[in-house]
């Protein structure tokens, strides 16, 4: 759990930054590659210094090329349609992709853990639902792709099976080289000539890579495999409160405190609820 709320905390800013300073100024799909570009130079010294069997790096580079390659050119993409607020409200529907394939991989109905998600999103949808004034029709679906992609990859890499090769920090190189292959392939074929201008896009760009894409991910995955899969959908919906406080008390942006907390605080009791669940179950 502490491994998923360290990426939580780091991506919290992830938000507002893109919003901020790269969207509208950088074509999404070259700031997603590079992202990953820099994420994968970073895990690049582990993966010359340790062999990893070929059939692991394959099954992690295609996750890689789901979770966050594939969610990527989503998620870049809907900040151009999407105002900050608005793409963390439509992230809201994540819990329950990963609640649902995690039923369909192990082809039965948690509906507990159901519940865990539907009161986290719940909580999510009270902390903006009032201050939204559009709907952006591509917009939404693009961030429905990018829930999709992101809740898959999470129960993907969750599901495989236990290898100390898969554990290691060099096996996160070929998840990044899997994922570089999307954004990669959108831009060569539909981005723009819109490349970072000013030295503070550069370096939100790298800090984007290394910390965020590749630091938070490596502590996301590999929390994910530690946790159950109501847990793991509660923690999606932790990003919400937290990308709107990191807007609100750095960048100033207005937000209703009242729904925030209310909100807030009906993730966390889903939280407290899945755990107790949990906990009564190993006890029996």
């Amino acid at each position: 759990m502490k491994q998923l709320i360290w990426a939580t905390v780091i991506w919290a800013f992830s938000f507002s930054l893109i919003g901020e300073y790269l969207s509208g100024r950088v074509d999404p799909y070259f700031s997603a590659a590079i992202r990953i570009l820099f994420a994968a130079l970073f895990f690049l010294p582990f993966a010359l210094r340790k062999r990893v069997p070929s059939k692991v790096a394959l099954r992690i580079s295609v996750i890689g090329a789901i979770q966050l390659g594939m969610m990527y050119v989503f998620y870049f993409k809907s900040f151009e349609l999407l105002t900050v607020p608005e793409v963390l409200i439509f992230t809201t529907l994540t819990p329950i992709y990963v609640t649902l394939f995690h039923d369909i991989w192990n082809r039965r109905i948690s509906l507990h853990h159901l519940w865990s998600a539907i009161i986290a999103v719940t909580g999510a949808l009270v902390i903006r639902w009032g201050s939204l004034d559009r709907f952006y029709l591509v917009g939404i679906l693009s961030l429905q792709g990018c829930n999709l992609c992101f809740a898959f990859g999470q129960i993907a890499y969750k599901n495989l099976k236990e290898d100390a090769s898969e554990k290691s920090l060099a096996s996160f190189f070929y998840f990044f080289i899997g994922a570089l292959i999307p954004p990669t392939t959108a831009w060569l074929f539909l981005g723009s000539a819109k490349y970072p201008t000013e030295l503070h896009q550069l370096l939100i760009l790298v800090w984007l890579g290394i910390v965020a894409s590749g630091i938070g991910y490596f502590l996301w995955n590999r929390g994910a495999k530690k946790t159950n899969a109501g847990a793991l959908a509660v923690m999606n919906n932790l990003l919400i409160p937290a990308g709107l406080l990191v807007n609100l008390l750095i960048w100033g942006h207005n937000t209703n405190l009242i729904r925030f907390f209310i909100g807030g605080g009906l993730i966390m009791l889903s939280l407290y609820l899945n755990q107790r669940w949990r906990n009564k179950k190993v006890a029996h």
